[in-house]
Protein backbone atom coordinates (compact mmCIF):
# COMPACT_ATOMS: atom_id res chain seq x y z
CA UNK A 1 0.00 0.00 0.00
CA UNK A 2 1.18 3.50 -1.05
CA UNK A 3 1.57 6.03 1.60
CA UNK A 4 -0.80 7.93 -0.83
CA UNK A 5 -3.02 5.17 -0.18
CA UNK A 6 -2.28 5.32 3.26
CA UNK A 7 -3.10 9.27 4.08
CA UNK A 8 -6.61 8.15 2.19
CA UNK A 9 -7.35 5.43 3.98
CA UNK A 10 -6.44 7.65 7.06
CA UNK A 11 -8.92 10.41 6.06
CA UNK A 12 -11.74 7.84 5.00
CA UNK A 13 -11.80 7.03 8.95
CA UNK A 14 -10.77 10.42 10.26
CA UNK A 15 -13.84 12.70 8.19
CA UNK A 16 -16.11 9.13 8.35
CA UNK A 17 -19.18 11.28 9.68
CA UNK A 18 -18.42 14.30 7.18
CA UNK A 19 -18.52 12.67 3.65
CA UNK A 20 -15.42 14.31 3.23
CA UNK A 21 -13.98 11.96 0.75
CA UNK A 22 -10.41 11.72 -0.17
CA UNK A 23 -9.63 12.45 -4.01
CA UNK A 24 -6.47 10.33 -4.55
CA UNK A 25 -5.80 8.92 -8.29
CA UNK A 26 -3.45 6.47 -7.35
CA UNK A 27 -4.53 3.13 -8.54
CA UNK A 28 -4.00 0.47 -5.63
CA UNK A 29 -1.58 -2.34 -5.91
CA UNK A 30 -3.26 -6.13 -6.32
CA UNK A 31 -4.41 -7.46 -2.86
CA UNK A 32 -1.11 -10.22 -3.84
CA UNK A 33 1.07 -7.54 -3.73
CA UNK A 34 0.21 -6.49 0.22
CA UNK A 35 1.18 -8.08 2.76
CA UNK A 36 -1.08 -10.34 4.99
CA UNK A 37 -1.97 -9.51 8.04
CA UNK A 38 -4.93 -11.40 9.67
CA UNK A 39 -8.39 -9.80 8.15
CA UNK A 40 -10.84 -8.46 10.52
CA UNK A 41 -13.29 -10.83 12.12
CA UNK A 42 -15.86 -8.23 11.32
CA UNK A 43 -14.58 -7.63 7.48
CA UNK A 44 -18.05 -8.84 6.03
CA UNK A 45 -21.12 -8.09 8.41
CA UNK A 46 -24.28 -9.78 7.67
CA UNK A 47 -26.92 -6.48 6.74
CA UNK A 48 -30.61 -7.14 6.58
CA UNK A 49 -33.22 -4.36 6.29
CA UNK A 50 -35.44 -3.51 9.56
CA UNK A 51 -38.32 -1.69 9.42
CA UNK A 52 -38.76 -1.19 13.57
CA UNK A 53 -39.48 2.02 14.66
CA UNK A 54 -36.53 3.88 16.09
CA UNK A 55 -35.96 2.61 20.02
CA UNK A 56 -34.63 6.09 20.98
CA UNK A 57 -31.55 6.61 23.21
CA UNK A 58 -30.72 7.62 26.77
CA UNK A 59 -27.52 8.63 25.30
CA UNK A 60 -28.39 11.74 24.26
CA UNK A 61 -30.94 13.19 26.84
CA UNK A 62 -32.73 16.72 27.23
CA UNK A 63 -30.91 18.82 29.52
CA UNK A 64 -32.03 21.99 31.22
CA UNK A 65 -31.25 25.56 30.10
CA UNK A 66 -30.46 26.72 26.93
CA UNK A 67 -26.71 27.15 25.93
CA UNK A 68 -27.64 30.43 23.86
CA UNK A 69 -27.85 32.37 27.04
CA UNK A 70 -29.73 31.99 30.01
CA UNK A 71 -32.63 29.82 31.61
CA UNK A 72 -35.40 29.87 29.45
CA UNK A 73 -38.38 31.81 30.98
CA UNK A 74 -41.07 30.46 33.30
CA UNK A 75 -44.51 29.60 31.95
CA UNK A 76 -43.20 29.26 28.94
CA UNK A 77 -43.22 25.54 28.51
CA UNK A 78 -42.87 25.31 24.48
CA UNK A 79 -39.87 27.71 24.67
CA UNK A 80 -38.07 26.22 27.55
CA UNK A 81 -38.36 22.54 25.50
CA UNK A 82 -36.95 24.66 22.15
CA UNK A 83 -34.17 25.89 24.18
CA UNK A 84 -33.23 22.44 25.82
CA UNK A 85 -29.92 20.98 25.17
CA UNK A 86 -28.20 17.75 24.92
CA UNK A 87 -26.29 16.26 26.99
CA UNK A 88 -23.61 14.10 25.41
CA UNK A 89 -22.41 10.52 27.24
CA UNK A 90 -18.49 10.60 27.09
CA UNK A 91 -17.44 7.61 25.51
CA UNK A 92 -14.60 5.31 23.53
CA UNK A 93 -15.06 3.20 20.60
CA UNK A 94 -12.48 1.31 18.94
CA UNK A 95 -12.66 0.31 15.42
CA UNK A 96 -10.65 -2.20 12.58
CA UNK A 97 -9.59 -0.01 9.55
CA UNK A 98 -9.60 -2.15 6.82
CA UNK A 99 -8.39 -1.83 2.98
CA UNK A 100 -9.92 -4.23 0.89
CA UNK A 101 -11.37 -6.32 3.43
CA UNK A 102 -7.66 -6.78 5.21
CA UNK A 103 -7.25 -5.07 8.16
CA UNK A 104 -4.80 -2.53 8.11
CA UNK A 105 -4.85 -0.56 11.30
CA UNK A 106 -6.89 0.43 14.56
CA UNK A 107 -8.80 4.12 15.54
CA UNK A 108 -10.47 5.38 18.68
CA UNK A 109 -12.52 7.51 18.95
CA UNK A 110 -13.10 9.00 22.38
CA UNK A 111 -15.58 11.99 23.30
CA UNK A 112 -14.82 13.71 26.74
CA UNK A 113 -16.69 16.36 28.56
CA UNK A 114 -15.22 19.47 29.59
CA UNK A 115 -15.62 21.32 33.14
CA UNK A 116 -17.42 24.13 31.61
CA UNK A 117 -20.97 23.42 30.63
CA UNK A 118 -22.02 22.13 27.69
CA UNK A 119 -18.60 21.86 26.52
CA UNK A 120 -16.71 18.84 24.86
CA UNK A 121 -13.59 17.52 23.68
CA UNK A 122 -13.91 14.98 20.54
CA UNK A 123 -10.99 12.86 19.61
CA UNK A 124 -9.84 10.47 16.68
CA UNK A 125 -6.29 8.15 16.68
CA UNK A 126 -5.11 6.02 14.03
CA UNK A 127 -2.77 3.90 13.86
CA UNK A 128 -1.11 1.46 11.22
CA UNK A 129 -0.86 -2.56 12.88
CA UNK A 130 1.78 -5.08 12.32
CA UNK A 131 4.13 -4.47 9.23
CA UNK A 132 1.87 -1.73 8.36
CA UNK A 133 3.53 0.51 11.43
CA UNK A 134 6.81 -0.28 9.86
CA UNK A 135 5.58 1.76 6.91
CA UNK A 136 3.63 4.37 8.42
CA UNK A 137 4.64 5.03 11.78
CA UNK A 138 2.94 7.82 12.68
CA UNK A 139 -0.30 8.38 14.25
CA UNK A 140 -2.65 10.31 12.42
CA UNK A 141 -4.56 12.59 15.12
CA UNK A 142 -7.46 14.75 15.49
CA UNK A 143 -9.35 16.47 17.94
CA UNK A 144 -12.25 19.45 17.99
CA UNK A 145 -13.63 21.53 20.61
CA UNK A 146 -17.27 22.36 20.64
CA UNK A 147 -20.31 23.15 22.50
CA UNK A 148 -23.54 22.58 22.20
CA UNK A 149 -25.93 25.81 21.40
CA UNK A 150 -29.73 25.04 20.49
CA UNK A 151 -29.21 21.43 19.94
CA UNK A 152 -26.39 21.94 17.47
CA UNK A 153 -22.56 21.37 16.92
CA UNK A 154 -20.80 25.19 17.53
CA UNK A 155 -16.69 24.27 16.82
CA UNK A 156 -14.57 26.32 18.71
CA UNK A 157 -11.22 24.91 18.29
CA UNK A 158 -9.24 22.44 15.70
CA UNK A 159 -5.90 20.36 15.11
CA UNK A 160 -5.12 17.44 13.08
CA UNK A 161 -1.51 16.40 12.93
CA UNK A 162 0.43 13.30 11.49
CA UNK A 163 4.12 13.55 11.94
CA UNK A 164 5.56 17.07 11.31
CA UNK A 165 2.33 18.24 9.35
CA UNK A 166 -0.01 20.13 11.33
CA UNK A 167 -3.66 22.06 10.87
CA UNK A 168 -4.65 23.99 13.83
CA UNK A 169 -7.00 26.83 13.42
CA UNK A 170 -9.85 28.44 15.94
CA UNK A 171 -13.22 29.26 15.02
CA UNK A 172 -14.26 33.46 16.24
CA UNK A 173 -17.60 33.36 16.05
CA UNK A 174 -17.94 37.43 16.14
CA UNK A 175 -16.34 37.93 13.22
CA UNK A 176 -17.19 34.91 11.24
CA UNK A 177 -13.89 33.96 10.73
CA UNK A 178 -11.83 30.39 11.25
CA UNK A 179 -7.90 31.74 11.49
CA UNK A 180 -5.06 29.06 11.72
CA UNK A 181 -2.44 27.34 10.06
CA UNK A 182 -2.51 24.16 7.71
CA UNK A 183 0.62 23.18 7.13
CA UNK A 184 2.70 25.79 7.69
CA UNK A 185 0.15 28.51 6.14
CA UNK A 186 -1.69 30.87 6.82
CA UNK A 187 -5.45 30.31 7.15
CA UNK A 188 -8.77 33.10 6.87
CA UNK A 189 -11.81 31.09 5.67
CA UNK A 190 -15.41 33.19 5.87
CA UNK A 191 -17.96 30.99 7.93
CA UNK A 192 -21.63 30.27 7.64
CA UNK A 193 -23.78 29.69 10.20
CA UNK A 194 -23.44 26.15 10.32
CA UNK A 195 -19.88 25.80 9.40
CA UNK A 196 -18.78 22.55 10.99
CA UNK A 197 -14.71 21.26 11.02
CA UNK A 198 -13.92 17.27 9.94
CA UNK A 199 -14.69 16.13 13.60
CA UNK A 200 -17.51 17.97 14.94
CA UNK A 201 -19.38 17.10 12.08
CA UNK A 202 -19.83 13.83 13.40
CA UNK A 203 -21.28 14.28 16.73
CA UNK A 204 -23.88 17.14 14.62
CA UNK A 205 -24.74 14.44 12.39
CA UNK A 206 -25.40 12.34 15.54
CA UNK A 207 -27.60 15.10 17.19
CA UNK A 208 -29.54 15.64 13.63
CA UNK A 209 -30.57 12.30 13.70
CA UNK A 210 -31.57 12.16 16.86
CA UNK A 211 -33.58 15.24 16.23
CA UNK A 212 -34.52 13.74 13.17
CA UNK A 213 -33.62 16.40 10.88
CA UNK A 214 -30.28 15.97 8.69
CA UNK A 215 -29.92 18.26 6.45
CA UNK A 216 -29.22 17.85 2.56
CA UNK A 217 -26.17 19.85 3.01
CA UNK A 218 -23.10 20.65 4.75
CA UNK A 219 -20.18 23.18 5.42
CA UNK A 220 -17.44 21.64 6.28
CA UNK A 221 -13.69 23.56 7.04
CA UNK A 222 -11.22 21.02 5.44
CA UNK A 223 -7.63 22.19 5.74
CA UNK A 224 -7.53 25.60 4.08
CA UNK A 225 -11.17 25.42 2.46
CA UNK A 226 -15.01 25.38 2.98
CA UNK A 227 -16.41 22.45 1.18
CA UNK A 228 -20.20 21.65 1.02
CA UNK A 229 -21.41 17.86 1.07
CA UNK A 230 -24.64 16.43 -0.15
CA UNK A 231 -26.09 14.25 2.55
CA UNK A 232 -29.21 11.45 2.72
CA UNK A 233 -30.88 9.16 4.59
CA UNK A 234 -30.73 5.62 3.10
CA UNK A 235 -32.97 3.74 4.89
CA UNK A 236 -32.01 1.18 7.80
CA UNK A 237 -30.04 -1.63 8.50
CA UNK A 238 -29.33 -4.64 10.76
CA UNK A 239 -26.01 -5.18 11.01
CA UNK A 240 -23.90 -8.25 13.03
CA UNK A 241 -21.27 -6.66 14.59
CA UNK A 242 -18.21 -7.17 17.27
CA UNK A 243 -21.34 -5.95 19.64
CA UNK A 244 -23.80 -7.94 18.35
CA UNK A 245 -26.46 -6.89 15.75
CA UNK A 246 -27.21 -3.43 16.07
CA UNK A 247 -30.25 -1.62 14.07
CA UNK A 248 -29.16 1.22 12.20
CA UNK A 249 -29.97 4.71 10.31
CA UNK A 250 -27.33 4.65 7.22
CA UNK A 251 -26.31 8.03 5.79
CA UNK A 252 -24.41 8.61 2.67
CA UNK A 253 -22.25 11.91 1.95
CA UNK A 254 -20.89 12.75 -1.31
CA UNK A 255 -19.16 15.70 -2.92
CA UNK A 256 -21.40 16.78 -6.05
CA UNK A 257 -20.25 15.82 -9.02
CA UNK A 258 -18.26 12.95 -7.34
CA UNK A 259 -18.77 9.26 -7.81
CA UNK A 260 -16.84 8.53 -4.69
CA UNK A 261 -19.82 7.93 -1.79
CA UNK A 262 -19.07 7.66 2.18
CA UNK A 263 -21.43 5.70 3.89
CA UNK A 264 -22.19 5.93 7.85
CA UNK A 265 -24.29 3.16 9.64
CA UNK A 266 -25.01 4.92 12.80
CA UNK A 267 -26.74 2.87 15.96
CA UNK A 268 -29.74 4.65 17.51
CA UNK A 269 -29.62 2.03 20.62
CA UNK A 270 -25.68 3.51 21.13
CA UNK A 271 -26.79 7.24 20.69
CA UNK A 272 -26.11 7.21 17.24
CA UNK A 273 -22.25 6.52 17.13
CA UNK A 274 -21.00 5.27 13.65
CA UNK A 275 -20.49 1.41 14.00
CA UNK A 276 -19.68 1.30 10.33
CA UNK A 277 -18.01 3.50 7.81
CA UNK A 278 -17.27 2.64 3.85
CA UNK A 279 -16.05 4.50 0.85
CA UNK A 280 -17.09 2.94 -2.42
CA UNK A 281 -16.08 4.11 -5.73
CA UNK A 282 -19.23 2.78 -8.25
CA UNK A 283 -19.53 -0.96 -7.21
CA UNK A 284 -15.96 -1.36 -5.93
CA UNK A 285 -15.09 -0.78 -1.76
CA UNK A 286 -11.83 0.83 -1.33
CA UNK A 287 -12.02 1.28 2.41
CA UNK A 288 -13.96 0.76 5.41
CA UNK A 289 -13.95 0.81 9.38
CA UNK A 290 -15.90 -1.21 11.69
CA UNK A 291 -16.81 -0.92 15.40
CA UNK A 292 -15.09 -3.81 17.54
CA UNK A 293 -15.45 -2.39 20.98
CA UNK A 294 -17.29 0.55 23.19
CA UNK A 295 -16.72 1.82 26.45
CA UNK A 296 -18.70 4.60 28.19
Amino acid sequence: MSAALWGALAMLILTAAAGATPQSTESAPAASQVPSPAASPAASPVETSAAASDPGSPDLAANGPSAAGGPAEHGNADASHAAAQFTLQPFRAHNSALWKNISVGSSDLELTREAAADHYVYRWRISADGVFHLLYPHDVVQQSWFRIVDRHVRPERYLGEEGDSKVTFTFDWAQGHARGTSEGKPVDIALKSDTQDLLSIQIEVMLDLKNGALPATFDIVDKDQLKDFLYAEEGRRTLQTALGPLETVVVSSRRAGNDRILRLWFAPKLGYIPVQAERTRGDRLEFAMRIRSLSR
